[in-house]
């Protein structure tokens, strides 16, 4: 008797309807449920009736021109970001280098990444605290060393200074995520093919040159995968401002996500100004993100592409011409 084949491609829906269930229930009508109260007037702690606005961006419109307070979120996310991921990327980079040089063969790798990584895996809380502690006014650790090396003479409150808090935010966000961004980088440099840098080596090729010539173009796709992360966890930034400073001073560390959370659990519990603001950013992280993927898109292979659709044709029309 003919045995019946085994159909395996029903295991794989099935293995993947939990996931989908999790996703559709905790991610996707969440979304969407934020999304409709965005154009809405719903406030309050007490629950009542939902009513679709007569101007359904009015929201919207308010926050973008007439919130400041949002405006300063905007900006304050902006620049938080931009000032922990460029060193961020750049000691990154270094590191990627240093550990993936054959030529220096690195002793202990493994115990210097596990230091390197080890600030990402402390939580927030213990961060804020930590850093709270470091920078306290006027006996802190910092102000002590400051004054014995006779950088200042009087201590200095940092934590008040809205320069220094958000240097402060900057460099413990820098702190935590440059040790995830190197072992990215890093497991992207060992799918390099390794001909490639034996071919360079045998050409006489500097440590320098070979890191610029073939680890970095070879790196594209995880320099963009780590880009859009880092810029989305940025957009996002709501632990170490809220912990550490609550915000302030004087709106100085109030991320985007802080301001949201204020609105929706605090005052007036402005559920509609907090959904909107959500899509807002919503909006934001996508555009930002569909810029990254046209600006560092591959265009050797859309070249390559060019290439072969214009010689089909030659092809096509030398056929059609014997």
């Amino acid at each position: 008797m003919r045995r019946k084949s085994v159909n395996y491609s029903k295991f794989g829906y099935i293995f993947s309807l939990p996931f989908l269930l999790a996703f559709l229930v905790f991610s996707f009508y969440p979304v969407l449920y934020t999304a409709m109260i965005g154009f809405t007037d719903m406030k309050g702690v007490i629950p009542k009736p939902i009513h679709f606005l007569s101007d359904p961006l009015e929201n919207f419109r308010d926050l973008l021109l007439h919130n400041e307070s949002f405006k300063i979120s905007l900006a304050n996310t902006a620049l938080i970001w931009i000032l922990n991921f460029i060193p961020q990327i750049g000691l990154a980079l270094l590191l990627t280098a240093w550990f993936t040089n054959l030529r220096l063969k690195v002793r202990g790798q493994g115990t210097f990444k596990v230091l390197l990584y080890m600030p990402n895996i402390i939580t927030a809380s213990t961060i804020a605290v930590l850093f709270n502690s470091l920078f306290s006014y006027p006996m802190g650790p910092i102000n002590s060393l400051f004054e014995s090396l006779g950088w200042i003479d009087t201590p200095v409150n940092f934590l008040q200074d809205k320069t220094t808090a958000r240097g402060i935010v900057a460099f413990i966000q820098f702190w935590m995520w440059y040790g995830n961004t190197m072992i990215i980088l890093i497991a992207g440099v060992m799918g390099i093919n390794p001909a490639l840098f034996e071919a360079a080596a045998i050409d006489g090729a500097s440590g320098f040159q070979t890191f610029m010539r073939i680890t970095l173009p070879s790196l594209r796709t995880i320099m963009l995968y780590t880009l859009i992360t880092s810029m989305i966890g940025g957009l996002q930034l709501f632990d170490i401002p809220q912990l550490f400073l609550y915000g302030g001073p004087d709106d100085a560390t109030l991320t985007t996500s802080v301001f949201i959370y204020g609105q929706a659990f605090k005052g007036s519990y402005m559920f509609n100004k907090a959904a909107a603001a959500s899509m807002i950013m919503f909006v934001i992280a996508a555009v930002l993100s569909g810029l990254l993927f046209y600006l560092m898109r591959d265009r050797d292979a859309g070249r390559l592409k060019k290439a072969q659709k214009r010689m089909k044709k030659a092809a096509q029309a030398a056929a059609r011409g014997m």
